[in-house]
């Protein structure tokens, strides 16, 4: 067993509170991906491109 002390001041849990609310990650890689996401979604709609549906 180990101690969180993220987990015991309550950071961790907002965190995850945040992400389901806005639909945004948290961690590191998942902020990178949703902004390479947006950054490819805007460049494809700029070249005039069709967007997946």
């Amino acid at each position: 067993m180990s101690f969180s002390w993220k987990r015991a001041v309550g950071i961790t849990g907002a965190k995850q509170s945040f992400a389901r609310r806005t639909g945004i990650s948290t961690t590191k890689q998942g902020m990178q991906r949703k902004v390479g996401a947006s950054l490819l979604n805007l460049l494809f709609s700029l070249l005039g491109g069709d967007k997946k549906k």
